[in-house]
């Protein structure tokens, strides 16, 4: 089958690779599409997550859609011509995280993409394992295969608003402008959040599709000031850092109210992994500052509902499609921020 297979870092060729053939436990899904990730790019340029110099080769992609094609005689949940969408994460289910229903810390946590091959393939070999301990699940009546592909970052954005209480009423500061911080703007309204401002750089234009209350330039606004003042100077209920920029963290501090929550939802680089912020705005703020991290099955399931349903629309994110032969070139328009969600369909 064809696949881009990553080599190292800043290098992904597309070429012949065998499938694994199915067996007893496992099924093949024929990829329909799969999204280009935020750490599908920071792959691309540092290295797979547990091979940080790049020295182990790999099909990546975790955001995919498909058809069951090949269904083992032990895989009783899925069917030949079954749609489904994937989620990267799988868990042991042993270590004390797994046993308390934390899957997304797992301390054997596992991710298709990284430690099994990924969706940017024609097809997919999913093994026993992941079925059992993964996240395969079908995709709703009424859901295309393209839009059914937002469901792995939504889930992670649901996840994060659902910990963090996010509800009516709320003002919510997000910053980054991405596909990420785009979602973080639509579940915040669909769970009852009264305003919601955006902070950006690269991909504005395409935020402006999802009208934020307050929309503003990170390279020459001054996002702290204007988010206050746009609150009478009380600050946000929440701030978001959607992005990996460590400068992000330290507004969200100052951009919060007392009892305000800040969630770190964009990893920063691994080579720069610190921040700095204000540890006595913090204490005598009584600020939260969370992380956010995954999600367990049970939310997967719930962004494919929240998408049919139309809380969260696809069509405005979608804004470049190519063909496998292309995924280098959908890699660096997500790197230029020449499109909000790059898809690549075999």
């Amino acid at each position: 089958m064809k696949a881009a297979v990553f080599i190292e870092p800043g290098r992904i060729d597309v070429k012949d690779i065998p499938l694994t053939p199915c067996g007893p436990d496992d099924i093949i899904v024929k990829v329909h599409a799969c999204g280009i990730c935020g750490s599908d790019v920071r792959n691309f340029r540092a290295g797979l997550r547990k091979n940080v110099k790049g020295i182990v080769s790999q099909v990546m992609g975790h955001e995919f859609t498909g058809i069951v094609s090949e269904v083992g005689a032990n895989a009783t949940r899925y069917r030949i011509g079954d749609r489904i969408a994937a989620a990267p994460d799988v868990s042991c289910g042993q270590c004390w995280y797994c046993r308390r229903g934390l899957v997304n810390l797992c301390d054997d946590h596992r991710m298709l993409g990284v430690d099994w091959p990924g969706g940017f393939a024609e097809y997919v070999h999913l093994p026993g394992e992941v079925l059992e301990r993964g996240m395969i699940h079908h995709v709703p009546e009424g859901l295309g295969l393209d839009d059914a592909a937002m469901s792995e970052p939504a889930s992670s954005v649901i996840a994060a608003q659902a910990n963090a209480g996010v509800g009516l009423g709320d003002t919510v500061l997000v910053l980054g402008d991405g596909p990420i911080g785009c979602l973080h703007l639509e579940v915040a309204r669909a769970r009852g959040a009264s305003r919601v401002f955006m902070s950006g750089a690269m991909r504005l234009k395409g935020a402006e599709a999802f009208a934020p209350d307050l929309l503003m330039d990170a390279t020459r606004d001054d996002v702290v000031g204007m988010a206050r003042e746009a609150t009478g100077g009380l600050g946000a209920d929440f701030a978001v850092c959607a992005n990996p920029v460590a400068a992000t963290q330290e507004q969200a501090v100052r951009a919060v109210r007392k009892r305000g929550t800040v969630i770190i939802f964009g990893g920063l680089p691994r080579n720069k992994p610190m921040t700095t912020l204000d540890s006595n705005r913090i204490h005598y703020g009584e600020i939260r500052v969370m992380g956010a991290f995954s999600y367990p099955a049970p939310i997967h399931r719930k962004a494919l509902t929240a998408i049919r349903d139309g809380f969260i629309t696809p069509g405005k994110y979608i804004t470049m499609t190519l063909p496998l032969d292309e995924t280098v070139r959908g890699f660096e328009a997500v790197l230029a921020g020449e499109a909000l969600k790059v898809l690549i369909k075999p």
